[in-house]
């Protein structure tokens, strides 16, 4: 399995069969270039612009914006309910955590996560092998929290996203706020796993943008 960051809150999966899963695309307005990448399945965590542009995925993609169990051939994704915020989605209302299951392994995506979990969603999580999170606080769980919640959750591998970049015009913080919880972080262009594969001491991270 291969994947590759196209920018804030949106991954391409591409499974050892070919298939391709993306995450939380955004148009044009977020400052990156539109993730323009044909896929399969499109997941989608709550219905913001930056993470809602399925119309930029070409092609037909299944698209998955609803909790639940979602199945797609040998590919299972489950959508888990949680608050864009601290208030129960007072603020900025409800988000979904995606897990997909597919080739021994389990990923989990939890979109604009804004809370720490609680222990009965951490248990209905399971056992989480790749965690792609938010660290740039104000509209999420800042760098601390999201640390928090890496440490709930104890992925073999943690990918930062939804962070400050030159590109992006947003009142986040860069992601080297979160990085600093984590010395021994790692840079690549792409994150390639195995199920027999896994660390057994985490890795945290950071993806470089993906060049199409």
């Amino acid at each position: 399995m291969q994947i590759h960051w196209l920018g804030h809150a949106c991954f391409l999966v591409t499974t050892g069969s070919g298939k391709r899963i993306i995450t939380d695309p955004f148009d044009q307005r977020v400052g990156y270039p539109p993730p323009a990448v044909p896929a399969d399945i499109v997941t989608v965590s709550h219905q913001h612009f930056d993470h809602n542009a399925v119309q930029v995925v070409p092609g037909s993609p299944a698209v998955v914006q609803e909790t639940g169990e979602h199945v797609f051939g040998d590919i299972k994704i489950t959508g888990h309910p949680s608050y864009h915020d601290q208030s129960r989605g007072s603020q900025r209302g409800e988000n979904i955590i995606f897990v997909i299951e597919t080739e021994g392994l389990r990923l989990c995506h939890v979109g604009d996560l804004g809370h720490r979990l609680e222990d009965d969603r951490v248990k209905a999580l399971g056992e989480i092998d790749i965690l792609m999170i938010p660290v740039g606080g104000y509209y999420t769980i800042d760098a601390a929290e999201a640390a928090a919640v890496v440490e709930q959750l104890a992925p073999a591998y943690v990918l930062p996203m939804h962070y400050k970049t030159a590109s992006l015009d947003l009142p986040i913080a860069p992601v080297d706020h979160f990085l600093r919880y984590f010395p021994e972080h790692e840079e690549r262009e792409v994150l390639i796993v195995e199920a027999g594969n896994l660390p057994v001491q985490m890795r945290v991270v950071r993806l470089t943008l993906f060049k199409k």
